[in-house]
């Protein structure tokens, strides 16, 4: 008699999202349920700062205009922005159906997003281990095993960082990703000989690879940054699962990679493909490599768990997952690339879940994983007193004195007395990342955007940079406001207000001054 098939059934009540009887929860949906409450208050108690100006400036521009929005910071057209994706389409759509304010889009997102990032990542985790505990070691890891310096940047997935990016594209492009990845490998464990899986597949047949690739496109557009990762990471799901070269399987990737590319360049609003040469965001991720390992050397307690799974099999797929990820950003470092920098999720991911699922083993555990399970305890802590915990200990309850998240204040006493599209020249850091998210707009972008060329915006910051020089001549100012058709001055206590402007209102909690120029 021949040896049996291996088959791998789906264990019910052991799996990340499904239990085996009616009305008891996984491990899993219950902390995760608990998690998503605690960061959405811990999220809405904060005031929206940061990038977000820039998201709900997109949002107010595609509300003004959904076929042909403006720039989302200069009073020019955007057509070519990598902002407009489908995502942010479906945003402005939104906005315009409900009459929400753009800040108050991104604000509502934030539960949004964190449910897909869940759900999906509870997903991937399923296609790894039956273990119930793993999704819940893994969310632990994934939050707090990061560095000991805080670090509050879009698409990093630490407890601090939450408070702030749970609103923007990068975060539900994150949560999209591992509902790809978990499809993606169940595919590939499906295409692999003498190995068949019972259970739930999600999609299938050639129309479900199609769909797996339509994903991918729909990541892509969505946050460029963010499809390298989870295309890299799907590139290693597929090629660590499969067994030799064989024609079928090899065609149905190949339409998962020609449905990706379908939708990737059939988009109107701007065109993928200029954004694989464009450096504009380049030079300010460098400092992301100058303190990656102080921003992320806890995740390296991984590397044991992650070691041990690649001498059971050398074609785990966290293994490739984590080596490919690595030469993702050494490419980065090595080719003046420094937005790869953002692939450090990624990278981290494969150490973290590795951990989890190593942890999550049934006791009695060997002296090896307890002194393992030790370790990670000691780098939760560490993380979470460190970095984390003021993102989840208001002060008020505080009995340490926890650094608390990022407190920006509001510009709507300003907003409320410029129309939207008005130009606005400001000398504040705050004020030039929060302002345009109202609808109005700056001489001088502070991002880089392929729809503005460059060496255009570096000109217009030197004309914002002459018009706010101390010695600057009332001649000068003038012909500065109207090459750019400033209507208002917004600045800080610092900058006396140039003797032609008229002041209209100002900011008791930051001393700001709001000031009317031009006609």
């Amino acid at each position: 008699m021949s040896a049996p098939a291996l088959v791998r059934r789906a264990v019910r009540g052991a799996t990340a999202l499904r239990g085996g009887r009616v009305g008891r929860l996984t491990p899993y949906q219950f902390y995760g349920a608990l998690f998503w409450l605690v960061m959405t208050l811990a999220y809405w108690r904060i005031p929206l700062c940061c990038d977000a100006g820039q998201h709900a400036a997109v949002v107010e521009r595609l509300k003004a205009d959904l076929l042909h929005p403006a720039h989302s910071m200069a009073d020019l057209p955007g057509e070519g922005s990598p902002y407009y994706g489908p995502y942010a389409v479906a945003q402005g759509v939104l906005a315009r159906m409900t009459g929400l304010s753009g800040w108050g889009v991104v604000k509502l997102a934030g539960p949004v997003h964190l449910v897909v990032l869940l759900t999906g990542f509870g997903r991937f985790v399923r296609t790894l281990t039956p273990r119930p505990w793993a999704p819940v070691w893994a969310l632990l890891f994934m939050t707090l095993l990061w560095g000991s310096t805080r670090i509050l940047w879009s698409g990093y997935l630490g407890l601090m960082s939450m408070t702030t990016n749970l609103g923007y594209p990068s975060t539900i492009t994150i949560g999209l990703t591992f509902w790809a990845w978990a499809w993606t490998g169940t595919r590939a464990r499906d295409d692999a000989p003498a190995v068949r899986f019972v259970g739930p597949s999600g999609l299938g047949g050639w129309w479900g690879y199609a769909g797996i690739g339509a994903l991918y496109g729909l990541i892509l557009l969505t946050h460029p940054v963010t499809a390298a990762s989870a295309l890299t990471g799907a590139v290693a799901i597929v090629a660590a699962r499969q067994r030799g070269r064989r024609r079928p399987v090899v065609a149905r990737w190949a339409l998962t990679g020609a449905a990706c590319a379908a939708v990737a360049v059939a988009w109107p609003y701007y065109d993928v493909l200029t954004l694989v040469s464009d450096t504009g965001m380049d030079a300010m991720h460098r400092q992301l490599y100058e303190r990656m390992l102080a921003n992320s050397w806890l995740a390296l307690l991984g590397l044991p768990a992650l070691w041990a799974r690649a001498r059971r099999s050398a074609r785990d797929p966290l293994v490739w997952m984590f080596l490919l990820e690595c030469l993702l950003v050494a490419y980065g470092w090595v080719s003046g690339h420094y937005t790869y920098a953002r692939a450090l999720w990624a990278v981290l991911v494969p150490l973290q879940f590795a951990l989890a699922v190593e942890l999550a083993a049934p006791r009695p555990w060997r002296r090896a994983r307890r002194v393992l399970g030790g370790v990670a305890a000691a780098g939760v802590c560490v993380g979470f007193v460190t970095v984390h915990a003021g993102a989840v200990v208001p002060r008020s309850v505080d009995p340490v004195g926890f650094a608390q998240p990022t407190r920006w204040p509001s510009y709507d006493w300003a907003a409320r007395h410029i129309g939207p599209g008005e130009v606005v020249i400001t000398d504040g850091y705050l004020a030039s990342h929060a302002i345009a998210g109202y609808g109005p707009n700056l001489a001088a972008p502070i991002w880089p955007d392929p729809a503005l060329d460059e060496r255009e915006r570096e000109r217009r910051a030197a004309d914002v940079r002459a018009y706010l020089a101390p010695g600057s001549t009332r001649a000068e100012r003038s012909a500065v406001v109207r090459r750019y058709h400033v209507r208002w001055l917004l600045l800080t206590r610092w900058h006396p207000v140039p003797e032609e402007a008229v002041v209209v209102a100002w900011s008791s909690r930051t001393g700001e001054v709001l000031a009317r120029v031009g006609g």
